[in-house]
């Protein structure tokens, strides 16, 4: 009896000790929209991850929420706007791609691309057997969650520039996409090749088994202006298992805003593309790109 009171005595007395050691994490930092014409080619300060993300892969891609039905189904979709949009919804349990009449119409990426940049880097260090180091680890972090052009402009060159976007066509199976030399910005691609895209990237084809949950979580903990669109219109619950990376860009050369929003969900991928005048502002595109899930949403 009084091994068990001394055992009970000392497990409290560890279990407090724990509690003393959790780690607050710091806030993100939120970072400042990039209006520039070209954003591939106008470096950027980098800003620093809220935490360091580990240089440790899960070889073990995460689950997601089992659910009967994908929450976003097909359906009509009504938006009032001047300009180009369009979309497309992927059941990534069937195959089945549903979207806009001008679903195979294109549009550029902006800093949408740069899911693909990650993924193509990760894979292709893993089929030559090297583990990035904490630095570059650092780097893709920031280039997810922040959108950081500078670092997505050294992984681009890295990776030979348009040698990886025409490595996402092939990989993904993309149809209506292109690449434009020296660029990733302005990288063009249709909204189902945007849902296609989601879907190589959610089934670990794109940075294959090694860091497809990695790269998951980091599309996750989007943060600062690139957090908008999609799964804004989701459940509070969902939205924080869906993996999401966004473009936005007004460019000089035809004064139009430029958005693209990719999302990636439980048995569901959806790509919404936009162009309309500049003076509309940005909240203009990310309502679009929100208002598209909110009515595929079926509860």
């Amino acid at each position: 009896m009084l091994k068990l009171r001394v055992g009970v005595l000392l497990a409290v007395l560890l279990g407090g000790v724990a509690s003393a050691y959790v780690v607050t994490r710091p806030a993100p930092v939120t970072a400042t929209p990039r209006w520039v014409e070209d954003a591939d080619a106008t470096p950027t300060p980098s800003a620093l991850p809220s935490a360091m993300p580990s240089a440790t892969p899960s070889a073990v891609i995460s689950p997601t929420p089992t659910v009967k039905l994908p929450l976003l189904r097909p359906g009509p979709v009504t938006i009032n706007t001047p300009g180009f949009w369009s979309w497309a919804l992927i059941n990534t349990r069937t195959g089945q791609v549903s979207g806009a009449k001008n679903l195979a119409a294109t549009s550029t990426t902006a800093s949408m691309v740069k899911a693909w940049l990650a993924a193509d880097y990760l894979r292709r260090a893993a089929e030559q057997g090297v583990t990035p180091d904490t630095a570059r680890i650092n780097e893709l972090s920031i280039m997810i969650r922040d959108s950081d052009n500078n670092a997505a402009q050294d992984i681009y060159e890295l990776l030979g520039q348009t040698a990886s976007i025409k490595r996402l066509i092939s990989k993904c199976k993309l149809t209506d996409s292109s690449a434009v030399s020296g660029s990733w910005s302005r990288t063009t691609v249709s909204a189902r090749d945007t849902a296609r895209m989601a879907a190589c990237i959610g089934d670990g084809r794109a940075a294959g088994p090694k860091w497809t949950s990695w790269l998951l979580n980091e599309m996750r903990h989007v943060r600062g202006t690139g957090d908008f669109g999609i799964r804004k219109a989701l459940p509070a619950e969902i939205a924080k298992q869906t993996a999401i990376k966004n473009g936005w860009l007004l460019r000089d050369t035809d004064g139009l805003w430029h958005m693209a929003c990719l999302a990636i969900g439980a048995g569901w991928t959806l790509g919404v593309l936009v162009r309309y005048p500049g003076s509309l502002g940005f909240e203009h595109g990310a309502n679009i790109c929100k208002s598209v899930a909110a009515q595929l949403m079926h509860g």
